[in-house]
């Protein structure tokens, strides 16, 4: 955690990937931790504040979310890209070492068991609303966003700031491959 870590509104916690950005997903069961990228997450209601994230049966951090009910959905910028991609195409099934072999360093929020990943733009602790069906049918998941906060660098007054930001501070929009796209320029319309 650091100075510019703040605490977003829920209300206004969906602002965080409205813009479709490349997430992480981050969850911890029984003293084991995994992050995952993950690029379907949406935003889904405001009052109170949920979203929907796309986890497929094949996800270590799936099995995670389903024994502990929690995770935190963070938002990494352009710096992280090849952390991002990186823990998007290895599995923590095959290779116990993932995160430490790529550098991932978490803190931890006191009265919450679940890890968040240092660097990012913002994070959104969720609480599982399981609906059997459509994690089954669908692999869709439903989180109530319970706290929400984000680095004030790039993010304060409930908006992005993506226009004064340097790049390194811009999130990531995934394509395929290693390829992804950086937030760019704003566009207003009258």
């Amino acid at each position: 955690m650091n100075q510019y870590f703040t605490s977003v509104e829920l209300e206004k916690a969906y602002r965080l990937i409205n813009h479709g950005p490349a997430t992480l997903v981050s969850a911890c069961h029984d003293g084991i931790t995994n992050v995952m990228a993950a690029s379907w997450v949406c935003g889904l209601d405001f009052k109170p504040a949920k979203l929907t994230v796309v986890l497929d049966k094949s996800a270590f951090t799936r099995q995670l979310i389903e024994k502990s009910n929690k995770f935190v959905i963070q938002v990494p910028n352009a710096k992280q890209a090849e952390m991002v991609h990186y823990l998007g195409t290895h599995s923590k099934a095959n290779n116990h070492n993932k995160l430490s072999d790529i550098g991932v360093e978490c803190f931890y929020i006191d009265g919450i068991a679940q890890p968040f990943v240092s660097g990012c733009s913002a994070w959104l602790y969720c609480e599982l609303i399981p609906v059997e069906a459509n994690q089954r049918d669908h692999d869709l998941f439903i989180g109530e966003v319970k706290a929400a906060w984000a680095d004030s660098r790039i993010f304060r007054d409930g908006h992005w700031q993506f226009e004064t930001a340097d790049d390194e501070w811009k999130s990531l929009h995934y394509i395929a491959g290693k390829h992804f796209y950086k937030t760019g320029e704003a566009l207003d319309v009258k």
